[in-house]
């Protein structure tokens, strides 16, 4: 894209930094569009499953319900509690909003149609993810009201107790793969069935890892069963209970962003990304980019089934299960994996 900027006249550095804002714009405006799409779709979902219509007024099917919605928070009006931190009262959403963002700059769309794509992506990944949970602490101490205080320390509890988890979990996926480049990740599932399935859905070795993934990445983005941080009989509406208007919309955002980028991390790590899923060549011929949104939405179809069915944990149930069951489960296998790549040679 540089070059194209440099073909109308722009010195190369002044092409470079158009290039690179046109390249975020790329990114972020359809994340956002499909935010607003996927919140559509939980819904719809959550209907089915209760056996009720959902949002089918606003827009064609509905489909402009969430806009809606957005435009009704923007016009309300901002209230600043006024024994808050105002500072970073005001803060808080923004770094939830941006931190949930910023991930995306690594994320492969397809073969090479990725922001950056360095050679530490996943770490990078996994680093940024971390800081979701200062956005949390601080809306919840800012607020200076008691229960979004509880509920913003359960939040980071969780949150940590299940980033190390899932931090066992990548170690396994970084095992097989080789690297933590996106898309050499991607390109390390191509017929990895072990001789038993030609196919790029699924690696049997890796498949018991990506369960306690998949739940990881429910209790990561606080989402049923794991929703502790907003639960109503105990603490009102969690850590964003004193916010309003666009500063909710935000901690809105940020966490739909964070579920969007869990299912494309839950796609591109364990079911081959852009890849599709068997090997037979007409299947090549569909774009890669749509074969990852395909398993993007099966993701989020799950995220949205487990939400409309599953009750609540008791958070003695959810802190057992990050640190006595998942922990232990994570490092056996890191030990599983890497003893069959020591006997089968790949470390040779």
């Amino acid at each position: 894209m540089t070059a194209f900027f440099q073909s109308l006249g722009m010195s190369h550095d002044w092409a470079w930094f158009v290039a690179t804002i046109a390249s975020i714009l790329l990114i972020a405006l359809p994340v956002m569009i499909t935010v607003a799409m996927m919140i559509y779709m939980d819904r719809k979902v959550w209907a089915a499953i209760n056996l009720r219509r959902g949002p089918n007024v606003v827009g064609p099917f509905g489909l402009l319900q969430t806009f809606a919605d957005a435009f009704k928070v923007i016009l309300q009006e901002t209230i600043i509690p006024s024994a808050s931190n105002k500072g970073l009262f005001l803060i808080a959403p923004i770094v939830t909003f941006t931190v949930a963002l910023l991930a995306w700059a690594v994320i492969p769309f397809n073969s090479g149609a990725v922001l950056a794509d360095v050679n530490v992506g996943l770490l990078y990944i996994f680093a940024v993810s971390s800081l979701g949970v200062y956005g949390v602490v601080i809306a919840g101490w800012a607020s200076n009201s008691k229960y979004p205080f509880f509920s913003a320390m359960r939040a980071s509890a969780q949150m940590i107790s299940y980033e190390v988890s899932i931090g066992f979990v990548i170690i396994c996926v970084v095992l097989w793969a080789g690297t933590f480049n996106m898309n050499d990740i991607i390109l390390a599932q191509k017929g990895h069935g072990l001789g038993i399935v030609n196919a790029y859905a699924f690696n049997l070795l890796l498949f018991p890892i990506w369960v306690v993934f998949f739940i990881s990445s429910l209790a990561e983005t606080a989402r049923v069963p794991f929703d502790l941080t907003e639960a109503e009989s105990e603490l009102v509406a969690g850590y964003q209970t004193e916010y309003s208007s666009m500063s909710f919309a935000l901690f809105w955002l940020g966490e739909y962003a964070n579920i969007l980028l869990m299912c494309f991390l839950n796609a591109i790590l364990f079911f081959g990304g852009w890849l599709p899923p068997i090997d037979w060549e007409p299947l090549y011929l569909v774009p890669g980019w749509i074969w990852l949104f395909a398993k993007v939405f099966f993701m989020f179809f799950l995220f949205s089934w487990v939400m409309a069915t599953v009750p609540r944990y008791r958070y003695d149930q959810l802190m057992r299960l990050g640190w006595k069951v998942f922990l232990p489960m994570s490092l056996i296998f890191v030990v599983v994996i890497s003893g069959y790549l020591m006997a089968t040679g790949h470390f040779v």
